[in-house]
């Protein structure tokens, strides 16, 4: 008798740049039955040694992903995903069509609150690259930034229009939501819903690895123009970006 094994049921973490999803993934990656393999589509993810996969149809990168994926012994991988930012996604035009066809698959979108947070973390950590804090060490945080008007403009609107994509492309039942501010504020219980979502078994997560925000003085302290900004989107629809401790 032949003996067929499914392949394992197929996720994606997306999100804009700086909401949190590698600290999503590290936690889901603690259960035996889940592996999430980083960033698919980042060149320089260890995840994925071999570069060249990038030269792949989008149809064969997320055979990649789902079916071929990098292997670990020490798991019996029943759900198997990556994550993916929204630039990646204008790198490769065609590229989420392709993801929303693949059968059978889950989303997790994980939202940052306040835009504005996301970009001056993600403007700070390519100035400095670094990315991850992991301890509560006294290091010196990063210099404030500036931000141009039209940076913050076409940075609020391809989020919005990015999580609108997102919502109107799945199926509520084939979406998960999660917000930046409770994965550090309670991640246990984000990781809970999130497994749930998935549809394994709940796991009591270690207390490793606490990710920990390399910036956490107010937007006026990091933002070098942040009253010129506010005075900028004041009574429009990303006013709500500016005000103090909306983060």
């Amino acid at each position: 008798m032949t003996h067929f094994t499914l392949p394992p049921q197929p996720f994606a973490i997306l999100a804009m740049p700086r909401t949190g999803t590698h600290y999503l993934e590290e936690l889901v990656n603690e259960h035996p039955n889940v592996l999430s393999n980083g960033e698919l589509l980042n060149t320089y993810d260890m995840n994925w040694p071999d570069k060249e996969r990038l030269l792949l149809s989008d149809r064969e990168l997320l055979e990649r992903a789902f079916l071929r994926y990098p292997p670990q012994s020490d798991k019996k991988v029943t759900h198997v995903g990556c994550k993916i930012n929204e630039p990646q996604f204008q790198e490769r035009p065609s590229f989420f069509a392709e993801l929303t066809a693949w059968p059978g698959l889950k989303v997790i979108l994980v939202i940052r609150r306040n835009t504005l947070e996301s970009l001056r973390s993600f403007v700070q950590a390519r100035q400095t690259r670094q990315w991850l804090k992991f301890n509560s060490d006294n290091s010196t945080p990063p210099p404030p930034v500036m931000l141009p008007f039209a940076t913050c403009e076409a940075y609020f609107k391809a989020a919005d229009d990015f999580h609108a994509r997102v919502v109107n492309a799945f199926e509520s039942s084939r979406m998960h939501l999660i917000e930046y501010e409770r994965l550090l504020r309670d991640p246990h219980a984000c990781v809970a819903t999130a497994l749930d979502f998935l549809g394994v078994p709940a796991l009591q997560l270690s207390d490793r690895g606490i990710l920990q925000r390399q910036e956490t003085r107010p937007l006026n302290q990091t933002v070098r123009n942040f009253h010129e900004l506010r005075v900028h989107f004041a009574n429009g629809p990303y006013a709500r970006f500016f005000e103090l401790g909306n983060d």
